[in-house]
């Protein structure tokens, strides 16, 4: 494939613009704002690497965790690989941009032009498709492992009198030799949704004290870290308006004197991130957004519900 040089030129300036574009608009998307950037985060106890069960509510599957602090007995996963290259928001685009980069760096180090790295647009093309290959070759392997360990869906029930309108009363079977069944009740179900409003609301105040009471120290150091990320950009995540819409309980178990349960949940709010200085609107809308998502709640015996873990569905 033949190009003049000056189309040579525009090809190059084209892919520079991307190479330093794509990073800053994938670092924090308007579906990415609210509590959990986005993120897989947490833990869900002896089941944090098992996906949980798919509920009518979530019919695909729930994403592996991003950000945890479980450790995982399979030498397969490692602390921190979830928040690479793959499982990142923006995670491919990201990559492909790094790769531009690099090229490009490499070309200009050795005299060659900035994109001689790449060595024209056809070389391009195929670094484009071998990326995409490799990508979705290993989606694909994760994605299969995980299958591997996922839980039998939990029994669910009709919705009984009393039960929180938005969510189905179920019984989670808990599986194996540190796992027993567990009830969950209506006042559980509202337990969960007011968790659903509550976190959201200490999110968009930033206020610490109150998702310490509200989360396990874990999100907490999470909800933290995207907070200064924010402060960092000038900007402030404001979640309103948060309505519970449907709601499945995919499992509930016990181990020891520790119940959990994960629930998936599709809500609505009115997600917005505004310029700290200014309050301008910088990302989200004044409309309401629709999320489902899957979240894990986790109790001492006989104790309150806090948050223990979100999960993004695919």
């Amino acid at each position: 494939m033949n190009f003049t040089k000056s189309t040579r030129r525009a090809v190059q300036a084209i892919a520079v613009v991307l190479a330093l574009a794509v990073p800053t608009l994938s670092a924090v998307g308007p579906a990415d704002a609210r509590i959990g950037g986005g993120f897989s985060s947490g833990s869900r106890g002896s089941r944090s690497f098992s996906l949980p069960p798919s509920t009518s509510t979530a019919p695909g599957t729930a994403q592996p965790f991003n950000r945890s602090f479980s450790q995982p007995s399979s030498p397969s996963f490692r602390p921190g690989m979830g928040g690479g290259f793959f499982n990142r928001p923006g995670g491919l685009l990201g990559g492909l941009a790094a790769g531009f980069l690099g090229a490009g760096l490499f070309g200009l180090l050795f005299g060659g032009g900035l994109f001689s790295g790449i060595g024209g647009f056809s070389s391009i093309l195929g670094l484009l498709l071998q990326l995409a290959l490799i990508f979705f070759l290993a989606r694909w392997a994760m994605n299969w492992w995980q299958r591997r360990g996922t839980a039998q869906p939990a029994y669910a029930g009709a919705a009984g009198p009393g039960s929180s309108p938005n969510m189905r009363n179920a019984m989670g079977f808990g599986l194996g030799s540190t796992s027993t069944p567990l009830q969950i009740g209506p006042a559980d179900y509202e337990a969960f949704e007011r968790l659903l409003s509550e976190t959201q609301a200490a999110w968009s105040d930033e206020d610490i004290g109150r998702l310490r009471r509200l989360a396990t120290p874990e999100m907490v150091s999470f909800f933290e870290n995207d907070l200064q990320e924010n402060r960092a950009r000038n900007q402030i995540n404001k979640v309103s308006g948060t309505k519970l819409l449907q709601g499945d309980l995919a499992e509930a178990w016990r181990e020891g004197d520790t119940d959990y349960a994960t629930v998936a949940l599709r809500f609505s709010m009115i997600d917005r991130t505004l310029d700290r200085a200014t309050g301008r609107l910088v990302g989200g809308s004044e409309q309401p957004q629709e999320a489902v998502e899957v979240w894990t709640f986790v109790r001492p015996r006989g104790g309150d519900w806090i948050l223990s873990a979100i999960q993004q569905t695919n």
